[in-house]
């Protein structure tokens, strides 16, 4: 459909930003007192912005927020904390957003925000639980590159990567659903399938969460009694390998991650589908919004890279199995090997 081309996007947020540049312009602070206490106008400058232009502008203040609060603590793990809130907010943004400019809500936006907020409200359990939302909660990681790049090493990797580059990836894992508020197509069978597999990925995500928090806390509550000599199986080796879901895949976790955000890119791909379509067409697969869930998939695999490269020289047990992939479970690795030889 070409309303929904990044072509005709680009067109249409252009104008957008240029209107919204017009209209700020000898905009003044006291013009700002009187319209905070006017909600009516509020609301209407709310809707008159094209639903991306609005999303960008609070990214670009969450940013700001979290690089400031990153340098002023020097505890660079602030996207973290944000990191299972942020994809609810934009999400009922464009479901808010679009009700009021259509006057009823589009039952795709409200499925696809319904499904974001049970997974940034498991996720968000998950990592208040392990103890992330501390004052003095740090990812690991960022100590270990902080070793080897040095302070203003991490504070220029803050400034480029570290805030920025993950507060926009947090707004394109979001950017399927933009594409409903240009169309309104009708739910279909794509809305079905990645409904449907998305919630068996959280599921998946869930027990394998579950899991390693389990061991966790019962390996270092051993290790307070039991000397790790004597210790067996995988408490012996420090990691889940040969139990659970662990089995299968080095991290399970982060497969069921990766996947569920392609299971939201498919809600694009649902926002294409009329009652004409080609099934066999392979652009209706494939669009703009695609960027979030690959580049997510780039982040993971790195990260994971540096999860098991910093936890080694740290002189910490990992599961480097080679008989198991990063994230994909065993069978599909096997299948993939197997297929390449």
């Amino acid at each position: 459909m070409e309303a929904l081309s990044w072509v005709s996007v680009r067109s249409t947020l252009l104008s957008n930003i240029q209107t919204l540049w017009k209209n700020l312009d000898g905009y003044s602070l006291e013009q700002l007192q009187v319209d905070l206490q006017d909600p009516a106008r509020l609301l209407e400058f709310y809707q008159a912005t094209d639903p991306l232009v609005f999303a960008s502008g609070l990214m670009v203040m969450f940013t700001v927020i979290h690089l400031v609060m990153g340098e002023l603590t020097r505890n660079y793990s602030q996207v973290d904390r944000a990191w299972s809130i942020l994809p609810g907010v934009y999400a009922w943004h464009f479901c808010l957003h679009d009700y009021l400019n259509r006057s009823t809500f589009q039952p795709r936006l409200v499925l696809a925000a319904v499904l974001i907020s049970i997974w940034g409200t498991r996720l968000t359990y998950n990592f208040a639980r392990k103890g992330g939302y501390g004052w003095h909660g740090r990812d690991y990681r960022f100590v270990y590159i902080e070793e080897k790049i040095g302070t203003l090493g991490i504070s220029l990797l803050n400034f480029v990567f570290i805030g920025p580059q993950q507060d926009v990836l947090l707004l394109l894992m979001v950017t399927p659903l933009y594409l409903s508020t240009v169309v309104d197509t009708a739910l279909n069978r794509v809305d079905l399938v990645a409904s449907v597999l998305f919630l068996t990925l959280l599921l998946l995500e869930t027990v394998a969460d579950h899991q390693q928090f389990i061991f966790q806390t019962c390996k270092y509550a051993l290790l307070d009694y039991v000397p790790k000599d004597k210790l067996k199986g995988d408490y012996k080796v420090g990691f889940l390998h040969s139990s659970g879901l662990w089995q299968y895949s080095r991290h399970p976790n982060f497969f069921a991650e990766i996947s569920m955000w392609w299971m939201v890119y498919l809600f694009s791909v649902a926002a294409h589908v009329q009652d004409n379509v080609d099934w066999a067409d392979p652009y209706l697969y494939l669009n703009w919004t695609v960027t979030g869930a690959v580049l997510l998939t780039m982040l993971f695999q790195g990260s994971t890279w540096l999860t098991e490269v910093g936890a080694s020289g740290r002189g910490r047990a990992i599961n480097t199995d080679l008989r198991l992939s990063i994230s994909l479970p065993k069978s599909i690795q096997s299948t993939r090997s197997t297929s390449n030889r």
